[in-house]
């Protein structure tokens, strides 16, 4: 039964997201918040899909937390990231996000466009310290605007259960924390054990998103790295152990 719902969740996933690059391309002429609207709705329509077709449910905790998206009310999430379906989600629990990614993915056809459109923050990771530099300046301009920046601290995907050993914590969430001076909101995640990275089973059951109490500016950078370990790795171990995977 798994791979069946599987086979048939991942067919639909890739018809919706074809039909909406499709139908939203020309939006490249337009505001960019009609290309920032397309995006809410192709992230809504991959969760509706996951319920329907592969029995997986999406709960969200600590709202409370959740970045307003307000001018001068600016905050960066420091997310888990264990699935695609991270990517793909701030959409639609976030007003206008601004998440940091692979400069790479800028080269794919309309997609890539369409992430430039809606001015996403590109990282070339060959470039070190001048990509540091590249990011700061593009989040702090989106700050200003009030944009929540998103980042995934560890820069690639983490299996369930993989150590921070084995897939360590980048510098980059401890730049933007030092250069834009505003809180942190952690949030812990267990996507993984029902989007599996480089897998094609998908299993029933409910993912939950968790913010946590956002860590304010002004901590020392060894103290904020210490923290921000603590609370995202502590918060998504519980949230792996609760969850009920049916196989």
């Amino acid at each position: 039964m798994a791979m069946i719902r599987s086979t048939l969740f991942n067919g639909l996933f890739y018809v919706w997201s074809v039909c909406m690059v499709v139908l939203f391309a020309p939006a490249l002429l337009l505001p960019y918040q009609v290309t920032v609207w397309g995006q809410r709705q192709w992230a809504r329509g991959v969760n509706w899909l996951m319920g329907l077709s592969a029995g997986i449910q999406v709960e969200f905790r600590g709202l409370e937390y959740r970045p307003t998206g307000k001018a001068g009310d600016g905050a960066i999430v420091a997310a888990k990231h264990q699935s695609a379906w991270d990517t793909l989600i701030w959409h639609h629990i976030l007003d206008d996000p601004a998440v940091v990614m692979k400069k790479e993915l800028l080269s794919i056809p309309i997609y890539g466009w369409m992430c430039r459109k809606t001015r996403m923050i590109s990282v070339d990771r060959k470039a070190g310290t001048k990509a540091l530099r590249a990011m700061l300046t593009d989040a702090k301009a989106a700050t200003d605007l009030g944009r929540p920046i998103v980042i995934f601290p560890q820069g690639t995907r983490a299996a369930p259960g993989a150590s921070v050993a084995d897939v360590p914590y980048q510098p980059g969430v401890s730049a933007l924390y030092r250069g834009l001076d505003v809180p942190v909101v952690p949030v812990a995640l267990n996507s993984g054990l029902f989007w599996p990275r480089r897998q094609f089973l998908r299993r029933p059951g409910t993912i939950v998103l968790e913010f946590l109490e956002p860590i304010p500016p002004g901590l020392p950078r060894k103290a904020f790295d210490v923290l921000l370990q603590a609370r995202i790795e502590g918060a998504t171990l519980a949230l792996e152990r609760e969850a009920d995977i049916d196989k």
